[in-house]
Order: structure tokens, then C-alpha cells, then sequence
């Protein structure tokens, strides 16, 4: 018999196990593969360096994310206000975890309505999309922008974690369509994101095709919700299972080229396995809008807003002084530097 765990219980257990345990991925993101030349004679001034973007019309400080991780229990609830609040004073975007709680459970929504911590920020709303094989429908998509205020939807795709999730939702069949009808009638912006598993070439033209606004890569390299799964099913065989799954997925960096390898104007998130600015700038350079971290905020907003906080700045201060050493000035002349992958030089 499957036991099927309560979604806010749930919750909290991947949060425990996240901070708790080593789920790290077997495969690297592949960031450190690729080097920028090293500009001793910059010809700009690091006061001047100016990292501020555009996403989803506003204009943000820096193309930081704080990436999709939680929300629909009491503690929950308390990291996403102080995520909120530091992204909100230091003027970047933040999605939230997956809504579905919130509508098993309506009393479950406070723990995602972040919007009065981050009045201006882009802030962006999350279903899983197998949810819409089983019953959700465009009108829970709206209903979860609306709670929330976004400006965005992510549907998240993570077929793995189901497959390996006591209960998990199995069935993704004709899946594409549903999401090519919340894509055509949602009157916002539609992303697709993995989990952690990255985004295909031929995922990435399905997507597309649906009419996907951007595509979140969510690659190999950071946190595997195979080992996540391994450390939270009780089945010894399941848990056997889910780590025989550590070294699967795309790296982030290969994640990215396939996705643009598919249409090179479509907008690319960058997450999975990111660790600073350093591989944030790697990713703008690489294509990306925007590098998206969730690790390490987690870990930060388990403490307080002001450790999100000193993680926001430290992150923009190693942007901000690798665009300066690369002589770029602006994140249009950051995504315009070249990089080179030491893995083909002789």
C-alpha cells in the first residue's frame, strides 16, 4: 500500500533534507569549464559598472534570481517572507515554490503571498505541469498568479522526482497541449523550468512550439531531487532507486546552448548549480537573462533577512567585479564577451 504524505508535510521535509544532508547532483554544472580573458587594462571604472536589466517590464538591479524552492507550510512560509524581503530591498526577481498546496488547501496560500515584502520586484508564480493531466485547470493557473500578484507563471516539469516519489504522478501523456492552452490563454508571460534535470534540444522545440515565453534550464550540477527523494521515501528499494539516479540530467552550461541552439532569441534562465556571480556572469555571456540561485538563499532564509541579504550583495559584488576585470560595463557588453571552454584548448 502507497502512503501518500500531506503537502505541507512534505514540504517541510524537503526543506529539512535540503539543509540537512548531502543532495548534491554526481555531475557538475560545467561553469568551470569555461574562462573569460582576464582584462588587466579594463578601461572602465568598477564604480560605473552597471548591472541593472530588464525582466517581465521592470527593471531590476541585477539579473539575479532567487529560484523557485517552497511554500504551503508554517515554516515555509517564514523563508519565503524573508527571500521577499530581501529581494524586494535589493530590487531583484524571485519565483516561489510549487502553489499546489495552496489549492488543496486554501489556508495554505498566506505562505506564498510575498508581494506586500516586494511590491516592485518581477515575482513569479509555480504549477507543476503534470498537474494539468490531473485536473488543474487554466482557471487554478490564474488563480495562483492572481494570489500572488506574479508576473510570470513557471510551470515546472519534473518527471524524474515523480517517478521517484512515493505516489509521484506517472502519467505524462498529451501533457503538451494542455500546456500549449494555458500558454495561448494566460494574459501574462508562460515559462517552462526542470527541477534540476536541465532542458533538451527536443524539450526545448516542444516548448517552444507551445508557445512558451522562456525557458528556465534548471540544470545538472546543484541540487538532485533524485538523492532528495532517496533520503525522504521510507521503501528501502525506492531509496535504492533515486540514488542509482546521482549522476543523471544535462549540466547547466549544456542546457543552456541546447536551448538556444533552438532558437537563439528565445529567453533562457539560468539555475541549477549556480554558487555566485561568477557563474552568473559565465551564464549571461553563455546567453542567459538571468542566473537563478537557490541553495544557498535557502540556507541564508532559514536564518534571517539579513543573511539574505549579505548573500544578495556578496553575489552582486562578484558580478559586478568580474564584468569590471572582463572590461564590461554594462550587462549588454557582459553578454556580448567571449568565453572559452578550456576543455578544447591544446
Amino acid at each position: 500500500m502507497t502512503v501518500v504524505t500531506p503537502i505541507d508535510q512534505r514540504k517541510d521535509e524537503h526543506i529539512k533534507i535540503n539543509l540537512d544532508e548531502n543532495v548534491h547532483s554526481g555531475l557538475t554544472t560545467g561553469f568551470d569549464d569555461y574562462t573569460f580573458d582576464h582584462q588587466a587594462l579594463p578601461e572602465i571604472d568598477l564604480s560605473d559598472v552597471d548591472a541593472s536589466t530588464t525582466f517581465l517590464s521592470k527593471t531590476i538591479s541585477a539579473p539575479i534570481l532567487i529560484s523557485s524552492m517552497t511554500g504551503g507550510s508554517k515554516l515555509a512560509g517564514e523563508i519565503n517572507q524573508r527571500l521577499a524581503e530581501a529581494a524586494g530591498e535589493c530590487n531583484i526577481a524571485m519565483s516561489v515554490g510549487s502553489q499546489r498546496p495552496a489549492l488543496v488547501d486554501p489556508k495554505s496560500a498566506p505562505t506564498f503571498t510575498v508581494r506586500k515584502f516586494a511590491k516592485n520586484i518581477p515575482l513569479i508564480a509555480n504549477l507543476g505541469a503534470i498537474q494539468l493531466n490531473n485536473g488543474m485547470t487554466i482557471d487554478d493557473c490564474k488563480k495562483v498568479v492572481d494570489m500572488i500578484e506574479a508576473d510570470a507563471l513557471y510551470l515546472h516539469l519534473n518527471p524524474l522526482q515523480e517517478a521517484l516519489q512515493e505516489g509521484g504522478d506517472t502519467n505524462w501523456q498529451d501533457l503538451r497541449w494542455k500546456i500549449e492552452q494555458v500558454c495561448r490563454t494566460l494574459p501574462i508571460p508562460v515559462f517552462a523550468k526542470e527541477v534540476g534535470f536541465g532542458i533538451s534540444e527536443s524539450t526545448a522545440r516542444i516548448l517552444i512550439e507551445c508557445g512558451i515565453a522562456g525557458i528556465d534550464v534548471a540544470g545538472a550540477g546543484g541540487t538532485s531531487w533524485s538523492q532528495v527523494e532517496s533520503y525522504r521515501t521510507s521503501d528501502p528499494e525506492l531509496a535504492k532507486l533515486a540514488r542509482s539516479f546521482i549522476q543523471w540530467g544535462i549540466p547547466t552550461t549544456r542546457s543552456i546552448q541546447m536551448v538556444k541552439n533552438v532558437d537563439p532569441t528565445i529567453p533562457v534562465i539560468a539555475s541549477g548549480g549556480i554558487r555566485n556571480g561568477i557563474d552568473i556572469a559565465k551564464a549571461i555571456a553563455m546567453g542567459a537573462i538571468l542566473g537563478g540561485m537557490a541553495g544557498e538563499f535557502l540556507k541564508a532564509a532559514t536564518t534571517s533577512t539579513e543573511d539574505v541579504l549579505r548573500l544578495i550583495h556578496f553575489t552582486q559584488k562578484q558580478l559586478f567585479t568580474t564584468m569590471f576585470v572582463v572590461g564590461a560595463g554594462t550587462i549588454e557588453q557582459l553578454a556580448s564577451t567571449k568565453l572559452h571552454n578550456i576543455k578544447d584548448q591544446p
